[in-house]
């Protein structure tokens, strides 16, 4: 067989680790492995390379992704398509594992319904496809943030500041809830929940009342801008605050151990399924096991919230 892999969208910490494992696992299956580089836009120009054993020496400990990654709106098109698949199969190329996030996905559906066995494996920091427990890239994510807050708490405590920390996440407050948790954040702003700047507030000086030097409030970028969250608590609590945002931050550095097992265990599945046949499906963990689902079927549920942590968060921060 020969098999193709990309990585799509975002980058995350452990695509490296992933397109590792998609390489060798192939070749002992006797596959001929080529990258795509850029994504889905590598397919329709034909930037494709062959991948041995020696391509993927020492990239496992590495973050991005050594293909490069790019979002493609041509892909999207049906001419687009069209000219991907042609070009995958003047290369005979059976088989692409897609690796990325919700449009990534979408994009390994749309060729295997153009007739490519394609197998798609969550790679996302934002830990938001549904059907997964868990994507590639997460965990160092929230390691990263806790880290970064870590350290703002201490200039916080020395010159008793509140600090607002914008995080990512447009649609999901995956990263700042489990930051939050991990780093003891007073308050957590979520898009998934209404939020109330008078609650925060009260929040803020019932500490401040017990003797409390500094707060820290985090904000999911897709709830405000934490400026003009800090602008609003300092005119309503004269409390003297800071913002940092941690930004593209988050998609960088080495991906910690988890992150690197489970993009091998993923990647590993994916390459069982396309040598199977059976493509349209997307890796997933399931009750902590790894699985498959149809990716039609992972796409038309919702991403859940853990909401039992976040009252957890509220409580453990009074």
């Amino acid at each position: 067989m020969k098999l193709a892999v990309l990585t799509s969208g975002g980058d995350a910490p452990g695509m490296n680790a992933a397109v590792r494992a998609v390489v060798r696992k192939g070749i002992y299956n006797d596959c001929q492995v080529f990258g795509v580089r850029e994504g889905f836009r590598g397919i329709i120009d034909d930037d494709i390379i062959p991948l041995q054993l020696g391509s993927v020496a020492d990239v496992i400990q590495r973050g991005g992704t050594f293909l490069r990654t790019a979002r493609c709106e041509e892909f999207k098109t049906p001419q687009g398509l069209a000219r991907a698949i042609a070009n995958l199969r003047r290369r005979e190329i059976e088989a692409v594992i897609v690796i990325g996030g919700d449009g990534s996905i979408r994009g390994a559906q749309a060729l295997y319904e153009g007739g490519i066995t394609a197998a798609a494996i969550p790679g996302t920091i934002d830990n938001d496809i549904p059907a997964t427990e868990c994507t590639i890239g997460f965990d160092t994510a929230i390691n990263t943030a806790s880290a970064a807050i870590d350290k703002i708490r201490d200039t916080a405590t020395s010159h008793q500041r509140t600090f607002i920390v914008e995080l990512m996440g447009r649609h999901s407050g995956a990263i700042a809830l489990a930051a939050g948790l991990a780093a003891g954040a007073e308050s957590i702003l979520v898009p998934e929940l209404p939020y109330d700047l008078d609650e925060v507030c009260r929040r803020l000086e019932s500490g401040r009342s017990r003797g409390k030097l500094h707060s820290i409030i985090l904000v999911a970028e897709g709830v405000a801008s934490a400026y003009e969250v800090a602008a609003q608590l300092k005119k309503r609590t004269n409390q003297d605050t800071r913002v940092i945002v941690l930004g593209h931050l988050q998609r960088g550095g080495s991906p910690t151990a988890f992150d690197r097992i489970l993009a091998s265990r993923m990647a590993s599945e994916a390459v069982d399924l396309v040598l199977a046949g059976k493509g349209g499906k997307l890796v997933a963990v399931q009750n902590g096991r790894y699985t498959n689902v149809d990716i039609t079927s992972a796409l038309a549920q919702q991403s859940s919230f853990d909401i039992e942590a976040f009252k957890l968060a509220k409580i453990l921060s009074i």
